[in-house]
């Protein structure tokens, strides 16, 4: 009888809780930040005159040589996009991309394209700034991020706004880089092999803390030897079912395009979708896959041993055309190719049951495979974003806390509910993007005058 009413007012609580969350997601998720998001995404985009578009090519360059130092910090400038894409080549790949196809219909998937279009310019002006305005702490670590060009670059008057950056964006990282990524490996490893949640999230907590402790330098190199394989066995999956059923293609694509201005109703347990889901559904989602705007890939950028804001910019840019426009299409693709959005699936379930319908006896071991390397890599590159703001607010003493809290917040969001694990994430990500969207506003005359003097200087040397 006790235990009854525990669980009863327990329930009673996590509701009331939920829909406070709910209501402050509404509004943080609102109209005004989604056009906050691409309209800043589009204003940098002009004012860089295409050029993340153009120098597409020189990008891939610059990383190519990134592969070996060039100047002062702690990383090399391959391994720091790495590291940047270890942390955004996760669950929004798998479990985000099925998450907004099932909320907002195939036609979030061309609102998460046009998110990443403008966002390769979000996240070079992000690189540009973290790099020019780095300090070093007393550890010698490079140290950067929307925090430092917030207070480095608009002064003092503006030092609150990096403050609230950091303190969002250790608890953001709580929620997009930890306990979603636990849940989600955790509900696949349930769903493939029957394995309890509690012990993947042990196991998953082991892991990380034996990389963790190695701080930045080994996360750094366990992600430029991960990353680049599982995105590639990952990828080789989703192609051989797209190249099997290469006469779908040019149907869902029209199918995703029409979508995302007609909005589009179901039948199975999908209830419907509207414009306005989609639009909502696929600039999140796709906010939560690549983080343009979010302010948290400056942070391992600015490690990067480089002389050159813009050189690691163009190197920057890279993630989200990786992330979105090359991974999540594939996701996106076979979801909507298989017909599996349609049956009432979400999440990392629906991913598992579209490949596993397009590939028989295999398709759900790749997503099992992918999800659970992205999301191990994911908690590794998300620590060190947590850590340096917890760094920037609390000073070197908050790095063993910060890590002991880390490691024990996996087994937990294994064994939480997934919609409430989501909507926490979504939430705090729009809290953790705000402060970086205003800095990106107020400092991009410098991005534009550095960028347009070191391609003056290219140019006038080639």
């Amino acid at each position: 009888m006790y235990s009854d009413e525990l669980r009863f007012f327990g329930g009673v609580i996590l509701e009331t809780i939920t829909n406070l969350i709910n209501a402050i997601n509404g509004m943080v998720w609102g109209p005004p930040m989604l056009v906050l998001i691409l309209g800043t995404g589009l204003f940098l985009m002009i004012g860089l005159r295409v050029m993340p578009l153009m120098r597409l090519g020189y990008g891939f360059r610059m990383l190519w040589a990134g592969r070996k130092s060039a100047g002062e910090g702690d990383i090399t400038p391959f391994n720091a996009l790495m590291t940047s894409l270890s942390a955004t080549v996760g669950t929004g790949n798998i479990a985000g991309v099925a998450t907004a196809i099932a909320l907002g219909g195939p036609g979030a998937l061309f609102w998460m394209w046009c998110t990443a279009l403008v966002g390769m310019a979000t996240k070079y002006a992000e690189a540009v700034l973290a790099v020019k305005y780095r300090e070093v702490d007393e550890a010698g670590n490079h140290v950067g991020g929307p925090m430092y060009y917030i207070k480095n670059g608009l002064g003092s008057k503006w030092a609150w706004l990096g403050g609230a950056f950091a303190f969002f964006g250790v608890f953001a990282g709580f929620g997009i880089g930890n306990t979603v990524q636990a849940n989600s490996v955790a509900d696949v490893l349930n769903e493939t092999f029957g394995a309890p949640t509690w012990s993947s999230g042990i196991m998953m907590a082991i892991l990380v803390a034996m990389v963790l402790l190695g701080g930045i330098r080994r996360i750094a190199t366990v992600a430029g030897k991960l990353v680049p394989f599982m995105a590639l066995a990952y990828m080789a999956g989703g192609l051989i079912i797209l190249g099997t059923n290469l006469d779908q293609i040019a149907p869902a694509l029209g199918h995703i395009v029409s979508s995302a201005f007609t909005g589009e109703a179901a039948g199975g347990g999908f209830a419907g979708a509207t414009v306005w889901a989609a639009i909502r559904f696929g600039v999140a989602r796709g906010v939560f896959s690549n983080e343009a705007g979010l302010g948290s890939a400056p942070i391992a950028h600015a490690a990067a041993q480089t002389d050159d804001p813009v050189r690691q910019g163009t190197v920057a840019m890279l993630g989200t055309f990786i992330d979105t426009l090359i991974v999540c299409s594939i996701t996106g693709l076979v979801i909507v190719i298989s017909g599996a959005w349609v049956t009432g699936e979400s999440g990392a379930a629906l991913s598992s049951s579209a490949f596993e319908q397009m590939l028989p006896g295999a398709g759900s071991y790749v997503v099992t495979l992918g999800l659970s390397l992205f999301a191990f890599t994911t908690m590794l590159g998300w620590s060190v974003y947590g850590e340096r703001c917890a760094e920037y607010l609390f000073g070197l003493r908050a790095i063993q806390p910060f890590r002991l809290a880390w490691v024990i917040a996996i087994p937990i969001g294994a064994m939480a509910e997934l919609d409430f694990i989501w909507l926490v994430a979504d939430t705090l990500n729009a809290l953790m993007a705000l402060p970086n969207l205003v800095a990106l506003l107020l400092l991009s005359p410098v991005v534009f005058r550095v960028t347009r003097e070191y391609f003056s200087a290219k140019v006038g040397t080639a």
